[in-house]
């Protein structure tokens, strides 16, 4: 790999920090060295999220979160082995002391993984009026506004397809005949069913007009955000805990640009911090989801899904939170999102 350098992060790094550089180099690892840069360790988006999970904090150093014994090769044909006998992102080589000269991620042509097929039914709730992404949608609905050539709603679609997930339940309301036309004339004859809204029931109030329609698990998702995580891992998590919706979050690391203050009575500095790092989890609006939640959803009441989840917590259902990095989640609910996306998805 030519830049060996963007995969190289010290030991005192935060956590925040230490993902910020994951998602530069955009292969979801970063290798902690030393000032020698003798390897001491190796970190994941997956080490990441079990030591978030586990109670950890983005503000925590990276080594407390780091794998202190990661795998390594001697030379790049011992790499090219490692590589490729299990899923490993990146093999890096390093020399007699340790120090790592050179990094294996695949050969040209050879694939990684196939993704595990899930079967899981999809549900995507398309009826909003996406108001933040005017004037566009005065002409097109949010779903059917392009990012490159292909529109938000089948970009996303075919992210669930690439597991397997082919049963589509699209929730529509404003400009529903245009969302119908599209599909109609589509070549790639997706397997979708139809619910139309009589009136806007919010982000989770649709889901009534599927009550009895599901005897398991499926994903319910805004038509704004496209995720490129690894859809398997949250299925396999929302399983293991016994969830009744798990939600998809997203880690955000934001540089406040200027010196923070905190102030206390009578105007007395209590702390200052000079450009601060600030970490926190967002919801990307996709979940996972159990079909008994449905029955608690009023019929034709508009209501907002994170009312629908305080309501399931409030039952003593559980409810819980699957982190993933901030370069999984791609949104274009806002216009200067748009270009962002399309330049992620197509480059340059």
């Amino acid at each position: 790999m030519d830049n060996i350098k963007a995969f190289l992060g010290k030991p005192n790094l935060t956590l925040s920090e230490a993902m910020q550089l994951i998602d530069k180099n955009a292969c979801g690892i970063l290798f902690l060295v030393d000032n020698n840069g003798k390897l001491i360790g190796c970190l994941t988006d997956g080490d990441v999220r079990r030591f978030l999970l586990k109670g950890g904090k983005m503000s925590a150093m990276a080594m407390e979160a780091a794998n202190k014994k990661p795998r390594f090769a001697n030379t790049i044909d011992e790499a090219k082995m490692l590589y490729h006998k299990k899923n490993y992102i990146v093999i890096p080589v390093v020399d007699e002391d340790g120090t790592i000269i050179d990094l294996y991620s695949g050969s040209p042509g050879i694939q990684k993984r196939r993704r595990e097929p899930l079967h899981i039914p999809v549900v995507i709730n398309a009826g909003g009026r996406g108001t933040r992404l005017d004037p566009y949608t005065r002409v097109l609905p949010k779903p059917l506004i392009p990012v490159g050539d292909i529109p938000i709603i089948e970009l996303i679609m075919q992210e669930y397809q690439s597991y397997s997930c082919d049963e589509f339940h699209i929730i529509v309301n404003y400009k529903k005949d245009l969302m119908k036309a599209y599909f109609a004339d589509s070549e790639r004859n997706y397997n979708i069913t139809w619910y139309d809204e009589e009136k806007p029931l919010g982000t989770g109030g649709g889901l009534s007009l599927l009550r009895g329609r599901f005897n398991d698990t499926f994903f319910f998702a805004n038509c704004d955000a496209l995720l490129t995580a690894n859809y398997e891992s949250m299925l396999k998590f929302h399983k293991d805990n016994g969830n009744a919706i798990t939600m998809i979050c997203a880690y955000k690391n934001i540089n406040i640009p200027y010196g923070v203050v905190e102030m206390g009575a009578n105007g007395v500095i209590m702390n200052m911090r000079e450009k601060p790092l600030i970490s926190f989890l967002t919801n990307t609006g996709i979940y996972i989801v159990e079909p008994e939640v449905i029955n608690d959803i009023e019929d034709d009441t508009p209501i907002g899904f994170p009312d629908i989840i305080e309501h399931q917590r409030h039952k003593g259902q559980k409810v819980a939170v699957f982190p993933v990095s901030e370069n999984d989640w791609m949104d274009m609910g806002q216009i200067s999102e748009l270009e962002k996306m399309r330049i992620k998805l197509y480059g340059e």
